[in-house]
């Protein structure tokens, strides 16, 4: 039994935060585990984390921050070998002139201020964070696996360190084939796939290099590579995507390819940006075997769903979905196509870029430099006899035009426009030049959506939120006693994050009689989302606040993706 573990745990005692029993269970479970009592005493349920780092923070006068929302200083992380950091869970996270601020979990141990001060020589402070949080951060900063630590180390060893001004005339051709190279490009690929990660960023400045990945939506750094495989690594890149690697002034657009053990494969979009200190490279990655087709499961409310099939069973007319880049609305109009594709219907789609293939369905990429837009492929679509068709996006007059036309002349036409609402994708359109009497006549249904982090499943628990809260971001008193809200507290499975996946949150509009004569009498978008909710639509903060009743996502998901209403 630790001096420590006994000190804190008698501390909680005596500020009655704890029974005698809790204690003594506490310590008869670190006997077998070696954990910190602390931690014992939360993962029991004894003490809520917050609490136990309220009364720390008081005791020993120390502030307690929230580490998942300060800005770490990765220069400043690696100041401590990590064996230290890992057994002590002291991270340092910012320097302040010749101070440096280190987080800890446990602030009794007061021989760490010391021994951090002889290996830094710098004075030292300490900041207050929970466990979960600064284990996360050690493991994003120090837990690039052996793998990655191995490549580095022969990097090392092949590589000559180059002068600052050779980087921009480093010899590409020789280097890109050096085998750390190859195998640093191969994990990295392989490492987002294993993290569930839906992009990967590589991102050159004039004095780092750091690959970050995008998991559930949100940007985290895994690794900052050595600065003087900037060119190397861009160019190992380009040439898996079959890209001009001479050409470093031109933004270019590729694609990878990958296998995955059996049966499997895994496809990259490649976008390379000349930006002032190298190339950026974003890779979007494309698994066909995890994309999510089945519309039951996608988020939809049972009315919204009911609306959403019966239109896209209708014969005709036009079905648009809305929503900023990366909401999911490829996922949406795939799952209408794959619950359309049938060998009795003819479906046409054109894509920039075709992200999934599809089997029965004519999927056509658009290429602008050779004059195939969207709407030249709208006008050969309507020569080849189709039943249904899709189109990326609709960008200006001329593609809109030629889709409604398609819509009123027996045609199936899907599509996606960049709103912020669907009560304003109408205004869109008119504002395009389309006239009103042919927005009414062919609109079927318009449906905007957001894509909000899922509580992981594993560690998720419920909490009390104070009903203010609840109403203030739009519920309705009544609903209060049906809300069962939810919170994740962070696991292996969800990287400590508290969230495992992501779910739509869907604004589904269906254009009603009310709704077309409000068109053609000019009704602005105010007075047509006033219309709508009249009649039953339900808001993206509505459907945002039914996820939060059902414990499926949390409260500062939705007011992050949706707006008030």
């Amino acid at each position: 039994m630790s001096v420590m573990a006994t000190k804190i745990g008698e501390m909680l005692l005596k500020g009655n935060l704890i029974t005698p029993e809790q204690l003594r269970s506490a310590l008869e479970t670190q006997k077998k585990t070696k954990e910190r009592v602390g931690s014992l005493l939360v993962k029991s349920g004894s003490i809520k984390e917050p609490e136990l780092l309220a009364f720390l923070g008081r005791q020993f006068n120390i502030p307690v921050i929230d580490l998942a929302k300060y800005e770490i200083n990765g220069e400043v992380v690696r100041l401590l070998p990590e064996e230290m950091v890992q057994k002590h869970l002291a991270l340092p996270i910012n320097r302040i002139g010749a101070k440096l601020i280190v987080a800890v979990a446990d602030p009794s141990n007061m021989a760490i201020i010391d021994a951090i001060g002889f290996k830094t020589g710098y004075a030292v402070e300490l900041v207050l964070a929970s466990e979960r949080e600064i284990t996360t951060a050690i493991n994003k900063y120090f837990d690039q696996t052996m793998e990655f630590k191995d490549i580095i180390s022969e990097l090392d060893e092949d590589l000559e360190v180059v002068r600052e001004e050779d980087l921009e005339t480093l010899d590409q051709d020789t280097r890109v084939d050096d085998a750390p190279v190859v195998k640093l490009a191969n994990f990295i690929l392989t490492d987002a796939i294993k993290r569930r990660a839906s992009d990967i960023h590589v991102e050159p400045y004039e004095k780092e290099f750091r690959v970050r990945y995008r998991v559930d939506g949100v940007l985290y750094e895994v690794m900052r590579p050595p600065l003087k495989l900037r060119n190397a690594l861009s160019s190992r890149l380009k040439i898996m995507s079959s890209l001009d690697i001479a050409e470093r002034r031109l933004p270019q657009d590729g694609r990878i390819k990958l296998k995955i053990g059996k049966g499997r494969e895994m496809d990259f979009r490649v976008s390379v940006l000349p930006t002032i200190h190298g190339e950026k490279i974003v890779m979007r990655l494309l698994d066909k075997a995890s994309l999510q087709l089945d519309m039951t499961k996608l988020g939809f409310e049972v009315e919204a769903l009911k609306d959403f099939q019966e239109s896209i069973h209708r014969p005709y007319g036009m079905i648009l979905v809305t929503g900023p880049t990366g909401s999911g609305k490829t996922t949406t109009l795939y799952s209408a196509l794959s619950d359309l594709n049938k060998t009795s219907d003819n479906i046409c789609t054109c894509e920039d870029p075709v992200e999934y293939n599809f089997a029965g369905i004519n999927q056509v990429q658009t290429k602008e430099e050779i004059g195939l837009t969207f709407a030249g492929a709208l006008r050969s679509f309507l020569r080849q006899d189709p039943d249904i068709i899709m189109v990326g996006e609709i960008r200006d007059y001329e593609t809109a035009e030629i889709a409604v036309k398609a819509a009123l002349t027996g045609h199936l036409v899907l599509s996606t426009l960049h709103t912020n609402d669907a009560p304003s994708t109408i205004t869109r359109l008119l504002n395009m030049g389309i006239e009103p009497f042919l927005v009414s006549s062919s609109l079927n249904l318009i449906v905007a959506q957001r894509l909000a982090r899922r509580i992981c499943a594993n560690c998720r628990d419920e909490v009390k939120i104070p009903p203010k809260a609840l109403t203030d971001a739009g519920m309705k008193p009544e609903r209060l006693k049906h809300a069962k809200p939810c919170k994740g507290k962070g696991c292996d499975d969800c990287n400590g994050t508290g969230f495992r996946g992501r779910v739509a949150l869907y604004e589904v509009l269906p254009v009603k009689e009310e709704i077309k004569d409000l068109v053609l009498r000019g009704g602005s978008a105010i007075e047509v989302k006033r219309e709508a909710i009249r009649i039953g639509m339900k808001t993206l903060r509505q459907s945002g606040l039914s996820k939060i009743e059902e414990g499926v996502t949390t409260l500062e998901e939705v007011l992050r993706v949706t707006a008030p209403d």
